[in-house]
């Protein structure tokens, strides 16, 4: 009768409620347990983690970046330590500060914000910062340690990949033995993110600009990750019903109802997918929160390291760890 079709049309609709992946909330609670961390670092150790960023020319999106990571440091209770250069700078001087920074102690992570001006090569720059330095995770070094089994682990790891990880476990989501499909093959996001996805016993199947029939491999797939750098590129139709949906893309749609004339959206059709997906992050305000916070958290390992210190003795700090989120 037309009451039980309505109840099962409800049913159905209660059914494809997603859990949306809260990035900024859960970036904060990452916040929170390094600054429970670093304070037991300073009053146990008398060590602070330092974070130094390399900031060259006048870039109005690299300056924003790195006025956030700076008031991220500073909010943890980080030493921070900035330089900021003009883009007249001079390749052997630019490796020279790097050098100093290498030197300087009280610093354990160095940052040299990308892009860099034209007349210096960003890998001579980027492969100058020792691996014991490299905030970033992206020396040869620990990126080859992260793909390999059984071997040392990366001192660092990839910030951006790092977090969409950490969203998928914090938000309870099973990652062993499911169908995890990488749209997208950067050095940046792509290729870490399905080397840790693998690590973590998921079946990875990476997707790029010469794959065909990307619909095909997405339908399968119980984790998507987006991060192929255009906008609403993944339709809702690609979408296998109750699969998880990390969005990484961040890219600007033009909209006339906005006082700035445009809306940023991610790589993934959000509208679409959250109709399909069991859980999704949002854009803005999904893995993007992420990345800052997983910088902080390599800065405090690597401050943990280059002091010889056992990361359990932080274990008063762990252990007040934030509940895990809802499972989906």
């Amino acid at each position: 009768d037309v009451g039980s079709q309505r109840t099962a049309e409800k049913m159905q609709e209660a059914k494809r409620e997603p859990v949306i992946i809260d990035g900024k909330a859960t970036a904060k609670a990452v916040r929170a347990e390094i600054k429970r961390s670093t304070e037991i670092l300073k009053s146990k150790y008398k060590v602070a983690p330092g974070l130094a960023t390399v900031l060259v020319g006048n870039r109005t999106d690299s300056a924003t970046y790195v006025r956030f990571k700076k008031k991220a440091a500073a909010e943890v209770g980080f030493h921070s330590i900035d330089r900021h250069l003009e883009d007249t700078v001079t390749e052997k001087e630019l490796l020279q500060v790097v050098k100093e920074l290498a030197e300087d102690e009280k610093v354990h992570g160095i940052l040299v914000q990308l892009p860099l001006p034209k007349h210096i090569d960003e890998h001579t720059v980027l492969s100058s910062i020792p691996v014991n330095k490299d905030v970033d995770g992206f020396s040869a070094l620990n990126i080859g340690n992260l793909v390999m089994r059984g071997g040392q682990e990366p001192l660092a790891m990839p910030c951006t990949p790092w977090g969409c990880i950490e969203l998928l476990k914090r938000y309870n989501i099973p990652i062993s033995g499911k169908q995890a499909v990488v749209v997208g093959r950067s050095n940046i996001v792509g290729m870490p993110v399905a080397a840790m996805l693998q690590s973590l016993n998921a079946t990875v199947t990476i997707c790029h600009s010469k794959t065909k029939d990307l619909k095909s491999h997405l339908l399968s797939a119980d984790i998507v990750v987006a991060a192929v750098g255009r906008a609403e590129y993944v339709k809702g139709d690609m979408i296998k019903e109750g699969a998880t949906v990390i969005d990484v893309g961040i890219n600007s749609k033009p909209d006339s109802t906005r006082k700035r004339g445009y809306r940023l959206v991610g790589d993934v059709d959000y509208a679409e997918a959250v109709k399909k997906a069991g859980a999704i992050t949002p854009v803005p305000g999904g893995v993007g929160p992420m990345t800052i916070a997983m910088l902080l958290k390599n800065t405090l390992n690597l401050a943990l390291h280059n002091n010889k210190i056992d990361p359990s003795t932080l274990v008063a700090a762990e252990s007040e760890k934030t509940e895990p989120f809802p499972a989906s």
